[in-house]
């Protein structure tokens, strides 16, 4: 996590391993140690690959339950997540209200939108164009991987994004565009440290996102949480877009809502921890945040 939230969780930040027990655990499905498409299938003695069984968002939640257990974990004094992980903790906070004693939900929802759903089938499409992606190499799907990041990147970011980062500064150039060597950049980055069948999987998971599945009406859902709630915005999201977090907050009973400005878009719950930090510091030690807009823009 020191990795992933840097400005959040370290010595002296507002999540201090030093003062909280904190747990960060790897998702079936993911290609970090958990159960997943690489692993091997004991009937075949060969990586699963495409005969991984599908899972969702809640089959996350149920393992992250089992480890509580084992780690004879009662109550949890704050969960939080951003983004698939506020997904996660809605549908923890929902299986299992009173173990949740406090959450943050940064730049999620309660369910997955047809635009969600849209960009994650553009990168399906683009793993299945590469021919090596076939349910035999292990490690195919490299190219198609490639692709799919960076249509994923361009819903991550925002129009601002690349308007402060990739501009031009010859205006006289025909070819090698930072905005390109950028894209190729981050797709080469990615397929050192991901594997294309994982990421098929993760895909789907995503998907499936519905809290209220085989339960209820959306809202009726939500009020179930017993949690005390801390939901963050974003204003530039595009893909998580900020309504979508107003609605969590109107219909979670304990809930207090905070928008914040980024100039990277749904990545901003990465790039915001100074604003993030703030806020949540507020809402641990049971200030009243200020419902007013917050503007801050992060460096890259």
């Amino acid at each position: 996590m020191t990795v992933w939230w840097p400005g959040l969780v370290g010595p002296g930040k507002c999540l201090d391993p030093s003062r909280w027990f904190i747990v960060c655990a790897n998702v079936p499905g993911s290609p970090y140690g958990s159960t997943s498409p690489q692993s091997l299938n004991p009937s075949t003695k060969q990586p699963y690959l495409h005969d991984f069984p599908p899972i969702t968002i809640r089959d996350m939640v149920f393992a992250h339950s089992l480890l509580a257990d084992y780690l004879g974990i009662e109550c949890i004094f704050l969960l939080i997540g951003g983004s698939m992980g506020g997904q996660q903790a809605l549908e923890w906070a929902i299986h299992e209200p009173r173990r949740i004693r406090q959450m943050a939900l940064l730049s999620t929802n309660a369910v997955s939108s047809p635009w969600a759903i849209a960009f994650n089938e553009s990168q399906r499409l683009a793993l299945l164009a590469d021919k090596t992606f076939d349910g035999v190499d292990p490690n195919g799907g490299m190219a198609g991987l490639k692709a799919a990041r960076s249509i994923a990147l361009l819903s991550y970011r925002c129009f601002d994004t690349y308007l402060h980062t990739q501009q031009e500064r010859d205006r006289h150039k025909l070819d090698n565009f930072l905005a390109a060597a950028y894209q190729r950049h981050q797709g080469e980055k990615f397929i050192r440290r991901f594997d294309a069948y994982c990421y098929w999987h993760l895909l789907n998971a995503l998907d499936t996102h519905n809290i209220g599945r085989k339960r209820s009406k959306t809202e009726i859902v939500l009020e179930q949480i017993e949690a005390r709630t801390l939901v963050i915005g974003i204003g530039s999201d595009h893909l998580f877009p900020v309504r979508e977090q107003r609605y969590l907050s109107q219909h979670i009973k304990n809930a207090q809502f905070v928008e914040i400005d980024s100039l990277y878009g749904h990545d901003g719950f990465l790039t915001e921890t100074p604003t993030l930090e703030k806020h949540l510091s507020q809402f641990l030690y049971e200030k009243k945040i200020k419902p007013e807009k917050v503007r801050h823009a992060g460096q890259y």
